[in-house]
């Protein structure tokens, strides 16, 4: 994570107020934000000046002006600048880039995807492609670099608090954020955070944590990775390596760190080849195709070599609630990602699943319903927060108006 580096002059409480509620309205009078925020007129009306003055609120016509005026003063009616600048968000997945431009109420503006060599280990093309993709992005919509205020981008890895992946083995990390930070210091704000991180954001903003203090996001398509939440915010650990699920190689019933479409494919491919499963059956009639969403959609119809498939998935599924409950005590588990939208009944397996003799109460199981664009969209949802939370502190003082205004 980056921003740039503070304007000199401090930034008054009354400002960070006025742009604070700014984000809550769609339109207000100098009388509405006092009663919001219990500042005197006086405190108020210089703030919102400023903001105006800085090109981050706009003054709309007065009541007179719109044919709302009957008699007394007329209010003077404000509104936050959406055009002032775009937001980025991207989701840098191995195969996958797909990037979204928004206004600064997160309304899309030009989206776009490109596929990426996923056997390449080469860092140098990993970063053109991301630095293509967005600059292609910027440009679909005639924008360009300094149009942006804030860029937020998962990767499938551990992430810490300074944007940075730790080591690994086998290089794996190190080519997924490959110095994104760098890359995209261009930009006023930065935020390089693990995927299944942007995707409990999401989850949060729009999804199925709405309202939820406590709970895991599980990315479950080729891999498992969680986005933890604990009284309201995302943890990271020293390295970001909460969330990694590694440690499932070391639980009974579990085995390994797959996600759900790949174990569900795996287990119809080793049925197959072991006779459990006819050659001439639906499944097996599906050959190369055969991926998890296929078992998960033929369960779905009523296919009993498949339904015994997902009854499986579903005890799996089970064991894993309960360690992330045992471990982060969250109210709820979101099943995100691709393959929550064929997964409700793997999660009516898993409920069925659950032991009933837990110490801790067992956390609601549920499936997310933003697909497979998750991360994208808790991408542009941290860009947002960014936004809001830090841009007045960067384009205080000195700088009169936000670069990115046209």
């Amino acid at each position: 994570m980056s921003s740039a580096a503070p304007a000199s002059a401090p930034l008054p409480t009354s400002a960070e107020a006025m742009w604070r509620y700014a984000w809550t309205v769609r339109e207000f009078t100098a009388s509405d934000a006092i009663a919001a925020t219990g500042l005197t007129r006086s405190t108020v009306i210089e703030a919102l000046d400023g903001l105006v003055a800085r090109g981050l609120l706009r003054e709309l016509p007065n009541a007179r002006n719109a044919g709302e005026y009957r008699k007394g003063r007329p209010a003077r009616r404000f509104e936050l600048r959406d055009d002032v600048g775009v937001l980025i968000g991207v989701d840098a997945g191995r195969a996958h880039v797909t990037v979204v431009m928004t206004d600064l109420r997160s309304r899309e503006i030009v989206a776009r995807r490109v596929d990426a060599d996923a056997l390449s280990e080469d860092v140098d093309v990993r970063r053109r492609l991301l630095t293509d993709a967005v600059d292609d992005t910027l440009a679909a919509a005639d924008r360009g670099r300094a149009d942006v205020l804030a860029i937020a981008v998962g990767v499938p890895a551990p992430v810490d608090a300074r944007g940075a992946s730790p080591r690994h083995p086998d290089g794996f990390w190190d080519l997924m954020n490959p110095g994104l930070v760098d890359l995209f210091g261009w930009a006023p704000l930065v935020r390089i955070d693990n995927d299944a991180s942007l995707a409990a954001e999401a989850e949060g903003a729009v999804g199925a944590a709405i309202g939820c203090r406590d709970y895991v996001t599980l990315l479950a398509g080729e891999r498992l990775g969680a986005g933890v939440v604990v009284d309201a915010r995302i943890l990271r650990g020293a390295h970001g390596g909460v969330g990694e699920m590694i440690a499932l190689d070391h639980v009974e019933g579990v085995g390994s760190a797959y996600g759900l479409g790949h174990v569900a494919a795996q287990w119809a491919r080793d049925e197959i080849a072991g006779g459990t499963i006819a050659h001439d059956s639906s499944i097996g009639r599906l050959g190369d195709d055969l991926d998890g969403k296929h078992v998960l959609a033929l369960a779905e119809a009523g296919d009993a070599d498949a339904a015994r498939i997902v009854d499986r998935l579903g005890a799996r599924l089970a064991r894993i609630v309960v360690v992330l409950g045992s471990v982060f005590d969250p109210s709820r588990i979101v099943i995100s990602g691709a393959v929550a939208e064929g997964a409700g009944l793997v999660v009516t397996a898993a409920r069925a699943h659950l032991p009933t003799d837990l110490h801790m109460p067992a956390p609601e199981i549920v499936a997310s319903t933003l697909g497979a664009g998750v991360v994208v969209i808790g991408a542009v949802a941290a860009a947002a927060s960014l936004t809001r939370e830090r841009l007045l502190g960067v384009y205080w003082g000195s700088t009169p108006r936000a670069p990115g205004l046209r």
